[in-house]
């Protein structure tokens, strides 16, 4: 399916600006959008329907947008707006809060309350780049009040919850072109339990969450524990389950919703670094044994064997496959 994207390149400089404005309105609510440079504005959007949810990809020059309490009256689609800064900065202000967002910052903001924001690259971040996600108010399973205390704040996602829900939203705009109506509705509920959990988590109010939300971050945690500790031959079952705090047999009954176990993912994972690696022409000259220790093989038999019935070939073959031969064989295998 993949993104719809609209980009002002496409108009005549005259009106580019216009249009901006309008789109921006009609996303968000009527909104007052304004710029010092209307005659160099450019900007892009690229929007992806999930369903319950919709992720909004922007680029744009310097702005400003201002929603007043009489715009609030006009007309209010009753969303939270859950942004995701990648280039440039942002600040906001709302509900007696005000933050600037710098990138890799997590910030709410509320279609229900007046709010003033500005926008601004510069010359070494380039214009300001940043995914919008758009959650109806009527999915969230928390409290206004209680949503609203993260209005107009700023979360770095660098760990955590919000490392979690960043990489998530991340993967999904870039993975979008691939995805199937079937694949979007699935995601978009995917995704509101996600935001419902980042939310909940820094309002202090995650006993708020209905237990599925709680077992669908258990598991994004789960996910991101095993893809940091690959390289750890220790990674495993008992070893995943005491460092969540929770029992082996509740470990393999959450993953018991997939089409692989715990060890078996593990395993994928590994080979997956492995291929990648063995296909490197920055590591060409490391040896294949020495590839797979990286990945937390410590028996180059094994691996061999797990390499060739996963891929069909082994990893010597791989590794010729895509890259030329390095000069006294230390990448045979």
């Amino acid at each position: 399916m993949g993104l719809v994207v609209y980009d002002t390149a496409r108009l005549p400089p005259e009106d580019r600006f216009a249009w901006w404005r309008e789109a921006v309105s009609q996303g968000a609510g009527p909104t007052d959008v304004t710029s010092e440079d209307r005659a160099g504005f450019t900007g892009s959007m690229g929007v992806l329907d999930l369903g319950p949810a919709r992720i909004a990809a922007l680029s744009c020059t310097d702005l400003r947008s201002r929603r007043t309490a009489r715009l609030v009256r006009r007309s209010d689609p009753e969303t939270y707006e859950l942004t995701l800064l990648l280039g440039g900065g942002l600040g906001l202000s709302q509900s007696r809060q005000d933050v600037l967002l710098r990138p890799g910052d997590l910030g709410l903001w509320s279609s229900s309350l007046p709010y003033d924001s500005r926008a601004a690259g510069g010359p070494d971040t380039g214009p300001v780049r940043a995914l919008v996600l758009h959650l109806p108010r009527s999915l969230l399973p928390l409290p206004a009040a209680t949503a609203d205390r993260l209005l107009a704040t700023g979360v770095p996602s660098a760990t955590g919850v919000a490392a979690i829900l960043a990489r998530h939203l991340v993967s999904v705009v870039r993975e979008a072109e691939f995805l199937a109506a079937g694949d979007q509705e699935h995601l978009g509920l995917i995704t509101c339990d996600l935001a419902t959990a980042f939310l909940a988590h820094h309002a202090d109010a995650t006993d708020r969450l209905p237990p599925h939300t709680r077992h669908r971050m258990l598991l994004e945690r789960i996910d991101l524990f095993i893809e940091h500790n690959l390289a750890d031959p220790g990674l495993s079952p008992p070893v995943i389950a005491a460092r969540h705090h929770i029992s082996v047999r509740l470990l393999h009954r959450l993953f018991a919703e997939r089409e692989e176990t715990v060890s078996r993912r593990v395993r994928r994972l590994r080979l997956e670094r492995c291929a990648a690696d063995l296909a490197d022409p920055r590591l060409a000259a490391l040896p294949v044994h020495e590839v797979a220790g990286r990945w937390g093989f410590t028996d180059a038999a094994a691996f061999g064997r797990a390499f060739r019935a996963a891929r069909g070939t082994t990893p010597g073959e791989h590794r010729r496959a895509h890259l030329p031969p390095v000069r006294g064989g230390a990448g045979a295998g």
